[in-house]
């Protein structure tokens, strides 16, 4: 048992303990830098869209289907993850940019926040993902943050802001989902020319009256 009284012996194990901790973390980290783990986002159907109920922001709040902010001209929306989220802000600037080539086209453009405790939040479905503290080892947020952050935006740390978000490009009528983008992480952009190429697909619907 001389081993016990050898100090070598001691340091020998509490660095193995600590190298064997390292080895382990280090893997941890590896593979929340994957998309291994992450949740695969469900695609929306046309029919579970459009029945969703959405509530304006006024004081005298209207509730209407989903289905009318694309119903005649298409549209594209934007489903925010969180309003005073800075990744969030930069994403709906840059669907912002688009603005004037979207009024080109006829074509609005929208955003659904899920801000009010009683909303379903169906815009986030049909399988609602969320990333947690996950988010906070992945360099590709860490990328994200320092893009945004270079780009001068802020923002406030109100509201939940787990439930991921997304963009979608809608047709009227029955042209269905033109584009539909889900947020993998924290400030994971939709590519602008893929949704302007997605608009540029809408076929506005015309009226019996107008056919003639």
């Amino acid at each position: 048992m001389s081993f016990l009284q050898d100090p070598s012996f001691f340091g020998m194990g509490m660095w193995s303990i600590g190298a064997g901790a390292i080895g382990v973390a280090a893997l941890a980290l590896l593979l929340a830098n994957t998309d291994m783990f992450l949740a695969k986002p469900e695609k929306a159907a046309l029919e579970y869209l459009e029945d969703i109920d959405l509530k304006t922001l006024e004081k005298d709040a209207v509730t209407f289907k989903a289905k009318a902010l694309w119903e005649k001209n298409g549209a594209v929306i934007m489903a925010v993850r969180r309003p005073g989220c800075f990744l969030c802000r930069e994403e709906a600037t840059d669907l912002s940019s688009l603005k004037p080539k979207l009024d080109e086209l006829g074509v609005p453009l929208y955003a659904v926040v899920k801000e009010h405790i009683k909303n379903e939040k169906k815009f986030y479905g049909p399988q609602r993902r969320k990333m947690m503290f996950m988010g906070f080892v992945r360099l590709g947020v860490w990328q994200n943050f320092f893009r945004a952050w270079n780009g001068g935006f802020s923002g406030n740390l109100d509201g939940e802001g787990f439930i991921l978000g997304g963009v979608f490009v809608m047709g009227p009528g029955k042209q269905g989902i033109l584009l539909e983008h889900r947020e993998k992480e924290f400030g994971d952009k939709v590519n602008l020319t893929s949704v302007l190429e997605a608009a540029r697909k809408i076929r506005p619907q015309t009226s019996a009256s107008e056919k003639q």
